[in-house]
C-alpha cells in the first residue's frame, strides 16, 4: 500500500486505518494487542482512537481504548515511531458527564482532553488531533435536519482553533482534523485558519459507505477544493454490509449473538438500526454474492477505490476479521458492478445518513 498525504500536512498514511473503538469493550487488552501487532505487520501505519472510547460509552470504560494502546506501546519499543496516531477530543457532552460537565467545549477543555490522551497513550505527541463532533449544533448521528432553535454553541470556532494552535505550538499535536462535520464547518475552520495564521485542518472523519454516501452531496467538492482529506468511518455500516444480519433480518435484540449492534441500544435507534438501512444493505450484499464477492469485499472495495477517500477506517473484533479486511485491499469492481451500485442508491438513497 502506498501512503497518502493528508491534506496539506506532512502526515503520510496508509489507505487503511485501524479503528480501535472496540478495544476495552468487545475486545480485551490481550486480543487488542494482537490486533495492533498484526495490523502493523500487515503494513498499516495508521491507527485511530478517541478519548471517549471504548463504546458503548460508559463512565467505567472512558479512556480504556487509549490506555490499551498506550500499554501496547510500552511493551513494544519502537512501535510508536512506526505509526501515525490519531485521537479525538469529544465535543459537547451529549449525556456523558464523565467526559466533561456542561454543554460546551471550551479551550481549557480541549487542552485538558489532549493532556489526558497523551498520558493514556504514553506518548509525547499526537499526530492527528480531531474534534470528535462539532461544538455547535449540526445534523449528525442520525439527525437529518439542521434546526437553528437547537443551537447551544458557547465557543466560537476561532477560539477552538486558538486552543488547538497552542497544542501544536507546544509540540503536543502535529496536525489537526475534524469529525462528523458539515460543509459550513470545514469552510469556516479553513477560512479562519488562513485568515489568522492558525493550523489548517488536514482531515475530516465522517461516515462513508454503501448505505451512507451523503459525503457526495457537497462535502466531496468542499474538501476536494480545500485540500482536506476524508477518513471514511463505518465502511461496513456497523456490520450491516458484512451480511451477518441478512438471515436474521433484524438489527434488534434478535440479531445474531455477539453482533456489535446487539450491544448498542442507542445505535439501533439511529442510522444503522433503521429497517431501511438493513433493507439497502441486503440489496448490496446480494449484489456482491451475484458477482463472486463477499459482502465485505464489495463494501470495502467500494471505499478503498473511491477518489473521495484518503484512508478507510476499519474496526474489528478479531485478528481473523482484520485479515479479511486487509485481504479485500486490491479488489477491483467492474464498471457493471459500479453501475449496479449506483442504481441501488438511486432507488434507496442514503438510509443510514
Amino acid at each position: 500500500m502506498k501512503t497518502i498525504q493528508l491534506g496539506q500536512s506532512d502526515l503520510h498514511v496508509t489507505p487503511i486505518c485501524l479503528g480501535t473503538m472496540t478495544f476495552g469493550e468487545q475486545v480485551n487488552e490481550s486480543d487488542s494487542h494482537d490486533i495492533l501487532a498484526r495490523s502493523l505487520a500487515g503494513g498499516v501505519n495508521f491507527i485511530d482512537t478517541a478519548e471517549m472510547y471504548s463504546v458503548p460509552a460508559k463512565a467505567e470504560t472512558f479512556g480504556a481504548t487509549e490506555t490499551i494502546i498506550g500499554n501496547w506501546f510500552a511493551k513494544n519499543p519502537g512501535a510508536r515511531e512506526k505509526l501515525v496516531v490519531a485521537t479525538k477530543v469529544a465535543g459537547p457532552s451529549r449525556g456523558m458527564p464523565w467526559v466533561r460537565e456542561g454543554k460546551g467545549m471550551a479551550p481549557a477543555d480541549i487542552v485538558a482532553s489532549c493532556e489526558g490522551s497523551l498520558r493514556r497513550l504514553q506518548t509525547d505527541v499526537i499526530d492527528l488531533y480531531q474534534i470528535h463532533w462539532p461544538e455547535r449544533h449540526v445534523p449528525a448521528f442520525g439527525t437529518m435536519y439542521y434546526d437553528p432553535a437547537k443551537e447551544t454553541s458557547q465557543t466560537p470556532i476561532h477560539e477552538q482553533l486558538d486552543a488547538l494552535a497552542g497544542l501544536v505550538k507546544a509540540g503536543k499535536v502535529r496536525t489537526i482534523g475534524l469529525s462528523n462535520e458539515t460543509p459550513y464547518g470545514v469552510h469556516e475552520f479553513v477560512r479562519l485558519a488562513e485568515q489568522h495564521g492558525l493550523p489548517r485542518v488536514a482531515t475530516v472523519q465522517n461516515p462513508y459507505c454503501l448505505v451512507n454516501r451523503t459525503w457526495e452531496n457537497g462535502l466531496d467538492e468542499t474538501c476536494h477544493r480545500l485540500n482536506v482529506s476524508l477518513l471514511a468511518y463505518s465502511p461496513l455500516a456497523f456490520g450491516l454490509l458484512t451480511g451477518k444480519y441478512d438471515v436474521s433480518g433484524t438489527t434488534g435484540p434478535d440479531a445474531p449473538k455477539g453482533a456489535r449492534i446487539s450491544s448498542y441500544e442507542s445505535v439501533r435507534k439511529q442510522r444503522w438500526g433503521r429497517p431501511e438501512s438493513l433493507e439497502a444493505a441486503r440489496r448490496y450484499n446480494a449484489l456482491a454474492r451475484a458477482n463472486g464477492l463477499t459482502p465485505t469485499q464489495l463494501a470495502l472495495a467500494f471505499c478503498y477505490t473511491k477518489w473521495q477517500v484518503a484512508s478507510t477506517i476499519i474496526g474489528v473484533t478479531s485478528v481473523a476479521q482484520l485479515e479479511e479486511d486487509l485481504n479485500a485491499w486490491g479488489t477491483t469492481l467492474s464498471p457493471e458492478v459500479l453501475k449496479a451500485i449506483d442504481a441501488i442508491r438511486q432507488e434507496l438513497r442514503d438510509p443510514a445518513l
